[in-house]
């Protein structure tokens, strides 16, 4: 393809509106343009890249031994009624009416409709198991879209679902699509770290995530410098320190602390550190409040609260159901004296002595406050957030942090669909048995915006040889009508050959051509100038090395054949 006559609008500076490097680099190399916020146009270099990432998840996922469908963006209300996630998917479920007033959504994952397309054909034991997956465009109303193709309203995803007979069966499909996923990465040229996951809406037990590390990623990552254990900041568990009993059970005296509400606040009240405090939250389940009771030092972790309580909305309560529930307001709620009410202690408070606590009274707080006589522990559980320095749950070594880029997640879901929407399959004996799911997903845009943030320097994107757009970037270097025609037949000898090739032909600057070359990212780039008019040579660069190497022309595609071999 010759640049003068190719769609490739690069930038020389960074637009106003990209604040990380890959929503950068994908602008300025001419990957893409903004339509909207959260919304897309892919050129056609962006285009390219796409089209050979889903190429080796197409290939990745037909060796696994699934099969690819296509299924309708638009997708019935009645089969989202079904599995009850109509009322619980929230603000970001695209909801639309036709002109008959029939309610649909536009997907943004397909679990219900291919739920309804299996229990359409499948009636056998025989049928499974079964593994069907589409590549195609999904939608999210974002409430912030950001990031570039990190998190937008529209996006390409992969979503694949397995039916099995039993648990054994869901087990061997989901460790063969753990297999195709850390392939399909390794291929992209991503190196990815799988995460222990919560399952979030999707329902189901296990589940893992693919992450790219990265300092702009969303998410939180906890790891083991000695194991391998490996969990997000939603899932992520740690092992809970017993605190030494500070000297004698003291008694439960009320202390005036007037305007005093927040852990800090009281840290300096009191001078001691914030271990020696309960904090009390309300929240709001399903519309019944309830109290959450955790260390002075401890985040709450609302996924995992939200998981515990089984609640469809979980929220925090306003400052009228604070002081509804434990009769005064906010920053002085504690468990003492509640013991009727619904309350949830993480799992760490039965080991704090002596602790600090709201006395449930206007400017008041108790000191020496001690589960099991001043307050019971009804109902306990892991629902506060692990963070760097904390034990790892298996081995009891030291975690650390990292942020990252989900590319990919994988989950059993259970039953948690086919049983709502009634799949059953006659067993060996004749009988009626539910199959069992599992889900499988993979954003394709994203996936490839992981790429140029992991790939990348301070001059441009370097692509890995799987997913390149072109496998060779030409730069002719000329003065006369003879010598680009002798650059001319270079181009033609590389395309014969089956090189995929963009030829910068432009009447332009070399600096100026190199400089694109390098934002483009090419892995290999041919330069036909002085040396190849005065004997033959060209010079061969790889993208992201400094060396240049000067080949004869009759060598070239020798050498290309095996840098891509």
């Amino acid at each position: 393809m010759r640049v003068s006559k190719y769609v490739l609008p690069t930038l020389k500076e960074n637009p106003s509106d990209a604040v990380v490097l890959s929503h950068r680099l994908m602008l300025r190399a001419g990957l893409m343009r903004k339509e909207s916020a959260g919304m897309y146009a892919y050129l056609p270099l962006g285009l390219k890249v796409l089209r050979k990432i889903i190429n080796i998840v197409k290939e990745e996922m037909d060796r696994s031994g699934a099969h690819e469908c296509l299924m309708p963006e638009l997708t019935n209300a009645d089969y989202w009624k079904e599995s009850g996630r109509w009322n619980t998917m929230g603000p970001e479920l695209f909801r639309i009416e036709d002109r008959n007033g029939l309610e649909y959504a536009l997907g943004p994952t397909h679990e219900e409709a291919f739920t309804n397309l299996v229990r359409s054909f499948v009636s056998s034991y025989r049928d499974l198991p079964l593994n069907l997956y589409q590549i195609n465009t999904k939608f999210r109303d974002e409430i912030r879209p950001r990031f570039g193709v990190i998190r937008s309203k529209e996006f390409i995803m992969k979503d694949a679902y397995s039916f099995d007979l039993d648990q054994k069966g869901l087990d061997e499909s989901y460790n063969a699509m753990a297999k195709a996923y850390r392939r399909i990465f390794e291929r992209c040229g991503l190196v990815t770290i799988p995460v222990q996951a919560d399952s979030g809406n999707m329902g189901g037990s296990t589940s893992e995530e693919f992450m790219v590390a990265s300092e702009i990623g969303e998410e939180v990552l906890l790891l083991c410098k000695n194991c391998e254990y490996r969990a997000n900041s939603e899932k992520a568990e740690y092992k809970r320190i017993v605190p030494e009993p500070k000297g004698e059970t003291e008694e439960i005296k009320e202390v005036h602390t007037p305007d005093v509400k927040t852990i800090e606040d009281l840290v300096k009240f009191f001078k001691c550190d914030e271990d020696r405090f309960l904090k009390s939250i309300i929240y709001v389940a399903d519309g019944k409040p309830l109290m959450v009771v955790v260390p002075g030092s401890r985040e709450v972790n609302e996924h995992k609260l939200k998981n515990h309580t089984g609640a469809v909305e979980l929220g925090l309560a306003s400052d009228d159901v604070v002081e509804q529930f434990t009769g005064a307001p906010y920053g002085f709620a504690g468990p003492a004296g509640l013991n009727n009410s619904k309350i949830i202690f993480d799992i760490s408070v039965k080991n704090i002595s002596n602790a600090i606590t709201g006395a449930n009274k206007k400017d008041f707080h108790y000191t020496g406050a001690n589960p099991g006589r001043d307050f019971d522990i009804k109902e306990e559980a892991d629902i506060t957030s692990a963070r760097e320095g904390d034990t790892c749950p298996k081995c009891g070594s030291e975690m650390y942090e990292k942020k990252g880029i989900e590319v990919g997640h994988i989950f059993k879901l259970g039953y948690k669909y086919t049983r709502a929407m009634n799949l059953t399959v006659l067993d060996e004996n004749g009988e009626a048995v539910t199959p069992i799911m599992g889900c499988y997903g993979i954003g394709v845009n994203r996936t490839m915006a992981a790429v140029v943030e992991q790939s990348s320097d301070e001059r441009g994107i370097i692509w890995p040889k799987e997913i390149t757009p072109f496998h060779v970037h030409l730069v002719g270097i000329s003065k006369t009508d003879e010598e680009i025609k002798s650059i001319d037949e270079i181009y033609d000898k590389l395309l014969n050959a089956g090189i995929d090739v963009l030829y910068d032909d432009r009447k332009a600057s070399p600096g100026f051509k190199f400089a694109d070359a390098d934002l483009i990212g090419i892995p290999l780039r041919i330069t036909a100038g002085k040396g190849f008019f005065a004997n033959g040579e060209l010079e061969l660069k790889e993208r992201g090395k400094k060396e240049i190497v000067n080949i004869p022309a009759d060598k070239i595609i020798d050498e290309i054949k095996n840098f891509y071999r």
